[in-house]
């Protein structure tokens, strides 16, 4: 067993190797026609004229991301306070049957719901150039799908919290609210974290539901209601008939996705062990 799990790291290691590999001898080339600069901080996108901008999309895949995250984490979070220590246990095996469902909802479902209910509402309420396709819709649906992996995660690991510390706290006067903020929460940080990084990783990547939603204009969003493209989408939409110069432009966006995704579980796993650290010292002080 040993030797096949071995076996089984090593294979996914060497299809993550092969993958970054691929997008990486595919995008290289392009930096002989623009520079990395000129790339990164271009706000025009125009294959046919080779310019290529990436700047709008980049800052709407981090607008998007950050957007949905904060309203993920806020509702995934509470949620799964509310199924570990205030519905019964026999109501919260309905309702995380049903978180589960989402889970397993295909991510093409989620757009085109997002198209037919969230995005007419949008443009009723707030218009817009893109007539409710949107950076806000795109933050709504992604903020949705990301909430299952959140609140799976974050549910998790509230349970593995040791009874012995709800015994502690509730011995000592604390009331069960500041038992589940200032002790629960704590002592579970590390999974609550990860699904944190999951949820990111799954915004930032996400495609087809954030292309049928969002209006896929390159521009840079001046409100919410502006039509957007984020980088994923720019290389769903156009690899299918790019080709030369083009193509390599795309997979140098690859790169930076793939850049920008490892930056972020980099800054959040250093930022976790920090706190961890601090955690550490101030209580053997």
């Amino acid at each position: 067993m040993k030797i096949i799990f071995w076996l089984c790291a090593a294979i996914m290691i060497i299809v993550i190797t092969f993958m970054g590999a691929y997008i990486i001898i595919g995008g290289l080339p392009f930096f002989s026609h623009t520079n990395i600069i000129s790339f990164l901080l271009g706000k025009k996108w125009n294959p046919s004229g080779e310019i290529f901008g990436i700047f709008p999309m980049l800052i709407t895949s981090i607008y998007s991301t950050i957007g949905a995250t904060f309203i993920g984490v806020i509702i995934g979070i509470s949620t799964a306070i509310v199924l570990v220590e205030i519905l019964p246990s026999k109501i919260a095996k309905v309702f995380s049957a049903g978180i589960d469902l989402l889970a397993g909802i295909p991510s093409v479902i989620y757009g085109f719901w997002g198209l037919v209910v969230m995005v007419p509402i949008i443009n009723k309420f707030w218009g817009g150039k893109g007539a409710g396709s949107s950076l806000l819709a795109a933050i709504l649906i992604l903020s949705i799908m990301i909430l299952p992996t959140i609140i799976r995660m974050t549910e998790v690991s509230l349970r593995a919290v040791p009874i012995e510390y709800k015994e502690a706290a509730l011995g000592l006067g604390a009331s069960k609210l500041q038992y589940i903020f200032n002790v629960q929460i704590g002592a579970a940080k590390s999974g609550i974290m990860a699904g944190i990084v999951l949820g990111i990783g799954r915004a930032l990547g996400e495609t087809m539901a954030v292309i049928l939603v969002s209006g896929n204009a390159a521009i840079i969003p001046k409100s919410l209601v502006d039509p957007v493209r984020t980088l994923t989408a720019n290389i769903a939409i156009e690899m299918g008939y790019a080709s030369g110069v083009h193509q390599q432009a795309l997979f140098a966006t690859g790169m930076v996705l793939f850049a920008l995704i490892m930056f972020i579980n980099f800054f959040l796993t250093k930022f976790l062990k920090s706190a961890e650290r601090r955690n550490g010292n101030a209580s053997k002080a």
